[in-house]
């Protein structure tokens, strides 16, 4: 603990490992610590007996199997295909560590039924979603997005500057009704609220942009995950922060932060100080230099079946996701279900893992989940885990005390708010952009 580091990063959050690893592969020299006995922290992938100790403070029952059998991720939270986070797989060549497999399909809740979003031109057209003449609009909106080019004033006039009209607004010139909107937002862009109408329609359109390049690269869906969960990803990036001199210590408390004249020195553990240029951690390490901004609602429940009305062309959905649009919920934010199995690894034969997220909105955890809860079939009460997360984020940039803290991990349906928090850091802490260029190998295939 006498040597000095250039950098110090604090818990082993998806976050912070990427920063870690990516940070150690330019040399700098890090020194990575946890106080869990666990890699991923609040993105973590738990065994059964680690679940129950965490939720319950008990063991797990017998009939659900060896605990080994399970990977229960903390976090509900799929990979669209063509997202950040796939970018920085591919740059950092972290794919190597671990398997990814398609999931099934996503779904959405309209009026009291779940429906297919469709996932291509030919579904599209058979779904009940959109009536004919929308289908028509819907059909030629997204043929216009998919060569839309915001540096080409040609792809885009027709509908003025998507800079400066609002998604309100690109929707009426459009000549949407309330349904479609429902369906290109919500199911689509993947917008958790409504508020997203007055922002500029160039965010919209990128939105659908990525979930239409992410069905391109499979064909039926626009999601991916990892075999063995998604605490798979931490630790994946954490093996190419130790290939390039890494260290890395877990079940290692951390007592204090030393600042002097209001800069970052080191970290107080055990006893022990260790210096460092900056530090980088998550907000439970910075309890008073960070801000609650809201409240998250996360529900795991195990179950014996698959998610009903899920079915696919007749096939049971062993991984898919379901929406609930804030409008068919009744509430503010969209309620997200997805369901994992033992065709990723994560559950054993014949059992499957439902996770509910969303953002909360009342004193009550089950009152603002419970029309997903009813969604799920029959399941047993003693088999469901409910936690309600703070949300928080730093009070400052980082850059005058080089202590760089991330964002808590939010309600959304994948990592694109992650990733983007993961950039800023790392602009913030080099006064660059991350080079997401994929290696040469990658640009011959």
């Amino acid at each position: 603990m006498d040597e000095k580091y250039d950098v110090i990063i604090l818990g082993t959050g998806l976050k912070e490992c990427i920063l870690s690893g990516v940070l150690s592969v330019e040399g700098k020299k890090v020194l990575h610590m946890d106080r869990n006995s666990y890699y991923g922290g609040e993105s973590a992938s738990l065994n059964l007996n680690q679940l129950y100790e965490k939720f319950k403070g008990a063991k797990p029952p017998a009939h659900l199997g060896p605990s080994k059998d399970w990977n229960i991720d903390l976090i509900p939270k799929f990979i669209m295909a063509a997202e950040t986070l796939v970018q920085i797989l591919i740059k950092t060549d972290v794919t190597r560590y671990f398997e990814f497999k398609l999931v099934d399909g996503s779904f959405v809740l309209a009026s009291g039924k779940i429906y297919k979003i469709p996932s291509d031109a030919k579904e599209a057209f058979k779904s009940p979603l959109l009536g004919i003449f929308e289908k028509r609009k819907c059909g030629n909106l997204l043929e216009h997005i998919g060569q839309y080019d915001q540096n080409d004033p040609k792809t885009w006039k027709s509908y003025g500057d998507l800079k400066k009209i609002t998604t309100q607004e690109f929707f009426q010139k459009v000549g949407f009704n309330a349904e479609t909107i429902d369906f290109l937002g919500h199911g689509m862009a993947l917008r958790a609220n409504d508020s997203y109408l007055l922002e500029p329609a160039f965010n919209i359109v990128e939105r659908i942009r990525l979930y239409g390049e992410s069905i391109s690269r499979y064909g039926s869906s626009p999601y991916i995950y990892p075999l063995y969960g998604l605490g798979e990803l931490p630790q994946g990036f954490s093996r190419l922060s130790v290939i390039y001199g890494g260290t890395y210590m877990l079940n290692k408390p951390m007592d204090e932060i030393i600042c002097e004249g209001g800069k970052f020195v080191g970290v107080k553990s055990e006893g022990e100080i260790v210096k460092a240029d900056m530090v980088i951690g998550d907000p439970s390490y910075f309890p008073n230099r960070v801000k609650k901004v809201g409240q998250v609602v996360r529900c795991i429940v195990l179950l014996n079946h698959p998610i009903p009305k899920t079915e696919i062309d007749g096939k049971v959905s062993e991984a898919c996701q379901i929406i609930v649009t804030q409008k068919e919920a009744k509430r503010k934010n969209d309620i997200y279900i997805s369901c994992v199995s033992s065709s990723h690894c994560v559950a054993p034969k014949g059992k499957f893992i439902a996770m509910i997220s969303t953002v909360a909105e009342s004193d009550n955890p089950k009152k603002d989940i419970e029309i997903a809860m009813k969604l799920l079939g029959e399941y047993s009460e003693e088999e469901v885990f409910i936690s309600v997360t703070d949300l928080f984020e730093p009070l400052d940039d980082g850059k005058k005390d080089q202590i760089f803290i991330s964002k808590s991990f939010d309600a959304e349906t994948f990592f694109s708010t992650s990733c983007d928090d993961i950039l800023d850091i790392y602009r913030r802490i080099t006064g660059k952009e991350l080079d997401l260029t994929p290696p040469k190998k990658e640009q011959k295939e």
